[in-house]
């Protein structure tokens, strides 16, 4: 894509369109979760969330241009993050967070399908780090904050601190099939913070 081009779907909505945008999006998200997204298909979607074909070929005009704006969405509707003035307090808040998600009826079986369709899907793969990067970012400044306040090194990145506590979670949805649970969540965030204090994390 070259700059200043927009991928569709990605444009943010006003007015009443943003009610059409909901509409649609959750039927994304119905359909991704019951099909998959190798048999997703904009007409489908049109017809679940009761909305004219054309509205949805013009605004999305593709399934990974659809999948890329729900991510987007799943975005902003992701909970912001706690800040307790304890980095075990906040990391362990981080990590119950992401397996209540993972858990959750609806949650965890959607973003199984859209990890699933970013490994055949470039649009889809870019739209999916996409989320993570503003999730992760969001969440470092816990770990930001606690190399202020001296409880972590100098140098510690705090990118990398958050994305070694939900690791583990994720390769527990994905590859493993064991447990997810509270227990599991603090443990991962235990493990973070204990090598984040041991330096491992510093750049």
């Amino acid at each position: 894509m070259n700059a200043g081009e927009v991928e569709p779907g990605t444009v943010r909505p006003g007015g009443r369109t943003a009610r059409v945008r909901e509409s649609v999006l959750r039927a994304a998200g119905d359909a991704l979760v019951e099909q998959g997204f190798d048999r997703l298909d904009l007409a489908d979607v049109a017809r679940r969330a009761e909305v004219g074909k054309t509205t949805v070929y013009r605004r999305w005009s593709t399934t990974a241009g659809l999948v890329a704006d729900l991510l987007s969405d799943m975005a902003e509707q992701s909970v912001p993050r706690t800040d307790t003035g304890s980095l075990d307090e906040d990391l362990k808040a981080n990590a119950r967070l992401v397996v209540r998600t993972l858990t959750d009826a609806r949650q965890g079986p959607l973003f199984a399908a859209v990890i699933a369709a970013a490994t055949c899907d470039a649009r889809t793969a870019e739209a999916l780090h996409r989320f993570y990067q503003v999730r992760v970012a969001e969440w470092a400044g816990c770990v930001d904050a606690a190399v202020e306040r001296g409880e972590l090194p100098a140098g510690t990145d705090a990118h990398e601190v958050i994305r070694a506590v939900s690791a583990p979670l994720y390769y527990r949805l994905l590859a493993s099939g064991d447990p997810l649970d509270e227990s599991v969540a603090d443990r991962a965030a235990e493990t973070a913070a204990v090598a984040a204090r041991a330096g491992v994390y510093v750049n």
